[in-house]
């Protein structure tokens, strides 16, 4: 997987890390059990630091998205359905995104539209109950 970062952005590089790996992985680009690059290894790749990577793959760590095992490394884990927390916490999120969008003059059919658009790039899934 190519990660495409940011250095003037004023999203953290973590952040951005963090979201590409997400993204990678709801397409299937990475898989449950695929091994990712050593914190060093991206490091060097794409010329950041290694703390950087390093909060990047904790955080997926604590979310359930990644494990390590000292011996293989890092990992895909497979994805835990949500907590009560993180569905009250998604929905919160979309709430945000959906006002800010109409606000700014976006209806709510372009927002459906836009919304099966990414909902394409994404393959079909068993639903998680």
């Amino acid at each position: 997987m190519i990660f495409d970062i940011q250095t003037q952005s004023n999203q953290p590089i973590y952040q951005q890390l963090r979201e590409q790996i997400i993204v990678g992985i709801a397409k299937g680009d990475l898989a449950a059990g695929e091994l990712l690059p050593s914190v060093r290894q991206l490091a060097e790749e794409i010329g950041i630091n290694t703390m950087t990577i390093s909060k990047a793959y904790n955080s997926l760590k604590e979310e359930g998205l990644l494990v390590t095992d000292r011996r293989k490394g890092t990992a895909v884990a497979a994805p835990p359905p949500f907590t009560s927390g993180q569905e009250a916490e998604y929905r919160q999120n979309l709430q945000l995104q959906l006002a800010t969008a109409l606000l700014h003059g976006k209806s709510k059919q372009a927002l459906l539209m836009d919304v099966q658009q990414l909902l394409d790039q994404f393959p079909e899934r068993n639903e998680c109950k």
